[in-house]
């Protein structure tokens, strides 16, 4: 994939997919046949967890096809219904209207609000970071501090974790369960296909295992109290990036409103060009057509409010009583002498990408609160955490991010009420030890 030639907050998804590509191909140059490659974890636009960086290659087992699974996917993929610009623009999920929104439709998001103001929540991208993110909940459970959220937001792993998020803290042991417990096998499979470098079934298995019937029926009855679900994807064909109502979705109820919930969790943290995009059925004049979602992290690391909305120029305030923001990537700046080799280079670029996105999206939410009177509160994984990481999806690893973020979330000061600061220089260390902690 070739990359864009100006950053926006999306790039990063980009990167890791071409990363991905030159992973895949540089180490087929250097592993004996028989070696199989991992894609990077689910986090797009986060800080990917690659295994090791062992001379000239980065790589790491790929977990093995589960014996009566379906297969990877091959094969001709049949041609997809063709449909323009404005069919795209006016769709509609069938007997469901209020499903969605565009993310960058300022009257569409105004009207898809609660009536009654009260403190947001925003989730980020993060993939297995997202440990800190369900950590913190959890924690902020155990001390007290944990507020019924009147908007709940989730991008990618964040939107993973924001179905238990929005039900509350009687699913915090799932929360738990979902963030220390699964391991690469729980999320790909190797299995290269017409539209991705590995297959993303078993994600779509455990999706369907942890969004259980009782907790889509738990979120449409927060729905109708008036409480917001939020979960970001992008359509691929338009370039844009979609804001689904997933209450509304749960308040319709049956089968069908379920596959759609179930279907937009995976979309949402589907990286292009590795994981298989999600087709989803639309309407529009009477015609029905798929459209192709991916990434909501291709959009931006986080979503607070349509573009037009955060702009310097804006006057919109919003209507919140305090701002929360869980940051699921590391930040901080990690040395490394680059060697002279793509995927070496790909994987150093995708790192300061990331992080200066980030940042930029961060100031940009902070700037906007500021304006509006609300509160800021934003939770970011400490610079100290530096457990090491055996590859994607460690639970070890995950277990102890998930415990940083217990630990911060139960503190006296769980988030911050600015921005947090840009890191000095960092100590140089030699570039092929195995990094560690979160901005592995």
């Amino acid at each position: 994939m070739i990359m864009p030639s100006r950053r926006t907050p999306g790039t990063a998804a980009y990167l890791l997919a071409a990363l991905f590509l030159v992973a895949f191909l540089g180490e087929r140059a250097y592993a004996a046949p028989a070696q199989e490659l991992s894609a990077p974890p689910i986090k797009q636009a986060t800080s990917p967890h690659f295994a090791e960086i062992r001379g000239k290659a980065v790589a790491a087992k790929v977990p093995k096809k589960k014996p009566g699974k379906p297969p990877g996917g091959s094969g001709e993929l049949p041609p997809r219904t063709p449909f323009t610009a404005a069919e795209d623009a006016a769709s509609t999920v069938a007997g469901m209207p209020d499903a969605r929104f565009w993310g960058d439709s300022a009257a569409d998001f105004k009207d898809a609000l609660p009536k009654q103001s009260g403190p947001w929540l925003t989730l980020s991208s993060g993939g297995s970071d997202g440990a800190f993110g369900a950590g913190l909940l959890v924690g902020l459970t155990a001390g007290g501090k944990r507020p019924d959220y009147a908007v709940v937001i989730g991008v990618s792993s964040g939107a993973l974790m924001a179905p238990f998020a929005f039900a509350g803290p009687r699913y915090d042991e799932a929360l738990r369960k979902a963030y220390t417990t699964v391991t690469a096998a729980d999320i790909y499979e190797a299995g290269k296909g017409g539209e991705s470098f590995v297959d993303s079934w078993p994600l779509r298995d455990l999706i369907a295992k942890q969004v259980t019937p009782a907790l889509f029926a738990d979120i449409a009855a927060e729905h109708q109290h008036g409480r917001r679900l939020f979960v970001v994807t992008t359509d691929l064909d338009a370039e844009r990036s979609v804001v689904w109502n997933m209450g509304a979705i749960a308040a319709h109820g049956g089968e069908n409103a379920l596959k759609l919930f179930r279907a937009v969790l995976l979309a949402s943290a589907s990286v292009p060009g590795a994981f298989p995009p999600v087709l989803i059925e639309v309407e529009s004049g009477g015609k029905r057509f798929q459209e192709m979602h991916v990434d909501g992290g291709l959009g931006g690391q986080f979503f607070v409010a349509p573009p037009a909305l955060m702009e310097s120029s804006s006057d919109y305030r919003l209507p919140a009583t305090e701002l929360f923001i869980i940051i699921n990537t590391g930040l901080e700046r990690d040395f490394t002498v680059v060697e002279r080799f793509a995927p070496s280079i790909l994987t150093q670029t995708v790192g300061a990408a990331i992080k200066v996105d980030t940042r930029l999206m961060i100031d940009r939410a902070f700037v906007v609160a500021k304006r509006s009177d609300v509160p800021f509160n934003v939770a970011t994984i400490p610079p100290t955490f530096s457990h090491p990481s055996k590859g994607a999806f460690d639970p070890d690893y995950m277990a102890a991010l998930f415990q940083t973020g217990f630990e911060q979330g139960k503190s006296a000061a769980p988030f911050s009420h600015e921005p947090p600061p840009y890191p000095g220089a960092p100590a140089s260390k030699p570039s092929l030890i195995e990094q560690t902690g979160a901005n592995r």
